[in-house]
C-alpha cells in the first residue's frame, strides 16, 4: 500500500491503551493464562497481565511483515504451547498490539479458536477477527510504534549467517 498516513503512539500512549484493553477483559476474567503474539503483542500483553493479575505467559511468534510496510507471506516461526493450544486455547486470552490485515490473527485463531483474541488497535480488514480491541484505525493508517520510533541499538543485522 502506498500513501500510509502515520500515527506515532508513545510509550505512554501505548501503556493507557493497555490497560484500557485489561479494563475491558475483566469482566471476561479469569484467564487461564495469556499468549502474546510476538513481538508487536509482547508489551500489552505484559500490561494486560499485570492489571489481571495473570502469572502464566506464552508466546507465538508470527511472521506478517518482511520489512517495514511491506507485506510478505504470513509464516508461523513458534506455536503457543501444548497447554494454551489444548481444548482449542478455551479460557486463554491471545493479545496482539493490532490487527492489520487479519492474517496475524487468522494464524492464531487456527491454532486456538476458542481462545478470546484482543488487541489495542484494529484496523477494518483485521476488526472482525479481534474479540476485544480498543481503537480502530482505519487501513491506511501506518502506527509507529515506541520501538519503531529509532533504529535498533544493535544497528542492523549482520549479513550471512551468524556464528
Amino acid at each position: 500500500m502506498t500513501g500510509w498516513r502515520d500515527l506515532s503512539v508513545s510509550w505512554q500512549d501505548l501503556h493507557r491503551d493497555a490497560q484500557a484493553l485489561a479494563r475491558r477483559l475483566a469482566a471476561l476474567a479469569p484467564f487461564r493464562g495469556i499468549v502474546a503474539i510476538a513481538r508487536g503483542g509482547l508489551v500489552p500483553a505484559a500490561v494486560v497481565a499485570r492489571e489481571l493479575d495473570i502469572r502464566l505467559l506464552d508466546t507465538a511468534s508470527i511472521e506478517t511483515y518482511r520489512r517495514e510496510r511491506e507485506l510478505g507471506q504470513p509464516r508461523l516461526l513458534k506455536p503457543p504451547c501444548e497447554e494454551a493450544r489444548r481444548d482449542r486455547g478455551a479460557g486463554w486470552l491471545i493479545v496482539d498490539d493490532l490487527t492489520d490485515t487479519g492474517a496475524t490473527a487468522r494464524i492464531a485463531r487456527g491454532l486456538m479458536p476458542a481462545a478470546h483474541f484482543a488487541t489495542v488497535y484494529a484496523k477494518p480488514a483485521g476488526r472482525p477477527l479481534a474479540d476485544s480491541f480498543v481503537t480502530e484505525v482505519s487501513q491506511d493508517t501506518w502506527i509507529v510504534f515506541p520501538w519503531e520510533a529509532a533504529p535498533p541499538a544493535a544497528g542492523p543485522p549482520p549479513a550471512g549467517p551468524v556464528r
